[in-house]
C-alpha cells in the first residue's frame, strides 16, 4: 500500500501552498501550523511531510520552532526539507525529533553530504523538476541536470527514498505526471515518492494503481487538495487501503 504524505509547507511560520513553486503566489491556509498537524495525525496520516519554504529559498532557517512544536505535538513520523545543505542543519533537525530530512539543492550540489547522512540518519533525496531538468534553491534556479540521470546517481548512496515533484503541476490540482512517474521507477530501484498536482481521489487511486517496471510507488505527498477540501485524508487513506 502506498503511504500517503499530507503537507505543511512552512513561509513566515504559517502553513501556506505555493503555486507552481512561486513565491509570490502563495495562499495562506493556516496560521497554525501545529494545529494543522494534529488534525492530520487525528485523521490517521502514517507521516506528515514539512518543508521550510524560507529556507528553501535562503539556506537560512526560519522555522524550525515550528517544526519542533509539530514534533513535540503529534506521534507520526515527520519528514521535513527545505534549505538542508550541511551536516549541521540535517543533524539540527534530527534532534528536533524529525524522522527523516529531505535534501534538494544539496543533494545536487554535493552529493557527497547526501552519502554521508545517509549513513547516519533517515535521508530521502528531493528532486524538483521543470519537465525533466532539476531545479535548485526553492525551486528558482534550474540545475541543468536531467531528472533520470540524478535519480540513477543515487542508487548505492543508502537514501531511503527519492521524492519527485513536477513544479509545474505542484499547487495546480490538474493531476500528477504519471508518465514521468513511471519514467522514474524504471530509472531507480529506490522507493519513490510522488509529489505535485494531486486533484481528487481520482488521483490519489491513479498515483497507487500506477505500475512501471514492475515497481509501484511507495508514497504520495498531498497538499493543497486536502486544503481546498476536495477530499478528506481519511478518505484518501481508504482509496489507497481498498484492494485494487
Amino acid at each position: 500500500m502506498m503511504d500517503l504524505y499530507p503537507a505543511i509547507d512552512l513561509l513566515d511560520g504559517r502553513a501556506v501552498r505555493l503555486y507552481q513553486g512561486d513565491y509570490a503566489r502563495e495562499t495562506v491556509y493556516n496560521d497554525d501550523p501545529i494545529s494543522q498537524a494534529k488534525e492530520f495525525a487525528a485523521a490517521g496520516a502514517q507521516w506528515i511531510h514539512v518543508v521550510d519554504l524560507d529556507a528553501a529559498r535562503t539556506g537560512a532557517p526560519r522555522n524550525r520552532d515550528v517544526i519542533a512544536a509539530i514534533c513535540d505535538a503529534v506521534d507520526v513520523p515527520i519528514q521535513t526539507g527545505g534549505g538542508v545543505r550541511s551536516e549541521a542543519a540535517a543533524d539540527a533537525l534530527f534532534d528536533l525529533g524529525v524522522t527523516r530530512v529531505v535534501l534538494g539543492t544539496a543533494a545536487l550540489e554535493d552529493p557527497e553530504l547526501v552519502r554521508l547522512l545517509a549513513s547516519r540518519h533517515p535521508v530521502a533525496v528531493g528532486l524538483d523538476a521543470r519537465g525533466r531538468e532539476v531545479a535548485v534553491r526553492g525551486w528558482e534556479e534550474g540545475s541543468g541536470q536531467d531528472l533520470l540521470d540524478v535519480a540513477r546517481g543515487f542508487a548505492d548512496a543508502g537514501v531511503e527514498a527519492l521524492i519527485v515533484t513536477e513544479i509545474g503541476r505542484d499547487g495546480t490540482l490538474e493531476g500528477p505526471d504519471l508518465d514521468g512517474l513511471g519514467e522514474v521507477l524504471e530509472a531507480t530501484e529506490l522507493p519513490v515518492i510522488a509529489s505535485g498536482g494531486v486533484g481528487s481521489l481520482a488521483d490519489i487511486v491513479a498515483l497507487n494503481a500506477l505500475r512501471s517496471a514492475g515497481r509501484r510507488l511507495s508514497g504520495a505527498i498531498v497538499g493543497r487538495a486536502l486544503y481546498e477540501g476536495a477530499f478528506t485524508l481519511s478518505d484518501a487513506l481508504k482509496s489507497v487501503s481498498a484492494k485494487l
